[in-house]
C-alpha cells in the first residue's frame, strides 16, 4: 500500500497539474486569444506548456465537461462556438439559480448576518464585488472576469448551497465565454459593461430578496441587450 512518500504524492502532484493546465486554458478562452472554433490536438498543448500528454488529455476533458471545448476524437479539441440562443438560454438558467438562492431569504431563513463568520465572509464577497465594480467601470474585462467569477461563486456558497454554487460557476464560465467573442470588437469598454456587484450584497445583507432580485433582473436583461445588439440579433 502506498503511504505518504508513496505514489500519492505523484497523483497529487499530477492533478495539480492537470487544475493548473485547466486553469491556464479557460484563462485563454476568457480573454478571447483562443477563438471560437479554433482547433488543437492534446500533442499541440503538452508541446507549448513542456509537459506530457496525460495531464493536458485530463485537462481538456475537464474543459470539455464545462462546455467550453468540443471534442472530437479524429482531430483534437476545438473551442466551442455559443450563439445568441445559447446565451439567451445561460441568462434564463442564471436567474432561475439565482431566484433558487434567494428563495431560503425570503422565506426567513438563510445565513444570520449577525454570525461573525457570516460576517467576515460577506465582507470577502463585497470586496470582490467592489473590485469587479472598479474592472467594469475602467472596462478592463480580464480583471472583470476573475473578480466576478470568485463573487459569483462566493455570493452563492453563502446564501445558497454547493450544488447551486457549482451550477452557477458553470453557467457563468459559459456566459463570459459567450460574451467575450462578442466583445473583443469594443476598443473601449468602459461604460459597456454592467457593475452593480456591491449593490446586490447590500440587498442581502439587510435581506430584501425584492431589491436583490430586482438588481439581478436588471444585470441579465442588460447582459442579453448588450449581446443582441452587438450580433445584431
Amino acid at each position: 500500500m502506498p503511504g505518504p512518500t508513496g505514489t500519492g504524492h505523484g497523483a497529487v502532484r499530477r492533478s495539480t497539474l492537470r487544475q493548473q493546465l485547466a486553469d491556464a486554458l479557460r484563462d485563454e478562452v476568457l480573454a478571447g486569444r483562443l477563438q471560437p472554433g479554433q482547433e488543437f490536438t492534446v500533442k499541440e498543448i503538452a508541446e507549448q506548456y513542456g509537459v506530457s500528454a496525460t495531464p493536458v488529455r485530463e485537462a481538456l476533458v475537464d474543459l470539455a465537461a464545462q462546455g467550453l471545448l468540443d471534442a472530437d476524437h479524429h482531430r483534437g479539441f476545438r473551442v466551442h462556438a455559443y450563439s445568441v440562443t445559447d446565451f439567451r438560454a445561460m441568462v434564463e438558467a442564471r436567474g432561475l439559480v439565482t431566484d433558487g438562492i434567494f428563495a431560503a431569504l425570503t422565506a426567513g431563513g438563510g445565513p444570520d448576518p449577525e454570525d461573525p463568520r457570516v460576517a467576515s465572509a460577506l465582507s470577502g464577497v463585497r470586496r470582490r464585488g467592489e473590485e469587479a465594480q472598479r474592472a467594469a467601470a475602467a472596462g478592463d474585462l480580464p480583471v472583470l472576469i476573475g473578480y466576478d467569477l470568485r463573487y459569483w461563486r462566493e455570493l452563492a456558497l453563502l446564501y445558497g448551497n454547493p450544488y447551486l454554487a457549482d451550477f452557477l460557476h458553470r453557467l457563468r464560465l459559459q456566459s463570459w465565454a459567450c460574451t467575450v467573442q462578442h466583445l473583443r470588437g469594443i476598443g473601449d469598454l468602459r461604460g459597456t459593461l454592467w457593475a452593480g456587484h456591491a449593490e446586490v450584497v447590500g440587498a442581502l445583507a439587510r435581506r430584501d430578496t425584492t431589491d436583490a432580485r430586482a438588481l439581478v433582473d436588471a444585470y441579465n436583461a442588460h447582459s442579453l441587450a448588450l449581446i443582441e445588439r452587438l450580433t445584431g440579433a
